[in-house]
């Protein structure tokens, strides 16, 4: 096989393998977030409260990526040709994805926002989620108190006062009652959201080298076993 063949065989291989460790890394991190977010127990359930979601996404994507690039590493070192254009094809896929999110994610930004402001609004509004615990789970994830704030419990049928997840301390100094969790969600996943963006443009480039460079194994892999077929 000739030099430059080699050369772009290495190239992938050593490509694959930095975007291998960083998968890795985005997983170890996503759970690390998880883990400092911690659980929420309502009626005897564990489960993740609202605002796991994205970290749950990045360990998700980062093991998608570990996998295509263990593809990809595997189709550069045994010089497949199947292998490498189906890592290609993955590759594409995930970039043509992450394509859309970003562009998604800026063009919809007050969309975004008001969808996350609506799952606050839900759970407030829902009757049997603010009895069974739901809601006061959240305030305790969140740190807020309230829908809006503290005001959404004046006169409400469901307590006589503030709850005690509502306040840092106790509730009867003013100063220790946090703020509304609307506004606090939107603001987490709104920043969150604005983090995803570049780091996906970041992401896009890589993949998009990769997908080149793929290509090119391939077709010159390809090439030389035809031209040694004959």
């Amino acid at each position: 096989m000739d030099c430059g063949t080699s050369m772009v065989k290495y190239i992938l291989f050593v490509f694959n393998t930095i975007v291998s460790i960083i998968g890795i890394l985005g997983i170890v991190y996503g759970v690390l977030i998880l883990q400092s977010i911690g659980t929420i127990e309502v009626n005897g359930q564990v489960g993740f409260p609202p605002q796991a979601a994205l970290p749950i996404i990045m360990i998700t994507l980062g093991s998608i990526v570990v996998f295509i690039s263990f593809l990809g590493c595997c189709g550069a070192i045994r010089e497949s040709v199947c292998m490498t254009m189906s890592y290609a094809v993955c590759l594409l896929v995930l970039l043509i994805l992450q394509l859309t999110v970003v562009v998604l994610l800026f063009t919809n930004k007050d969309k975004f926002d008001n969808a996350m402001g609506e799952v606050i609004d839900k759970v407030w509004e829902n009757r049997e989620t603010r009895e069974g615990g739901v809601f006061d789970a959240i305030q305790k994830s969140l740190h807020c108190c309230g829908r809006v704030g503290p005001q959404d419990y004046v006169g409400s049928v469901l307590t006589s006062g503030l709850p005690s997840s509502c306040c840092d301390g106790s509730c009867v100094n003013p100063l220790n009652i946090y703020g509304g969790c609307r506004e606090k969600f939107v603001d987490l996943m709104s920043g969150s959201s604005e983090k995803a963006k570049y780091v996906g443009i970041g992401l896009i480039v890589v993949e998009l080298v990769g997908f080149i460079f793929a290509c090119c194994l391939a077709n010159n892999v390809r090439n030389y076993k035809r031209r040694n077929g004959y």
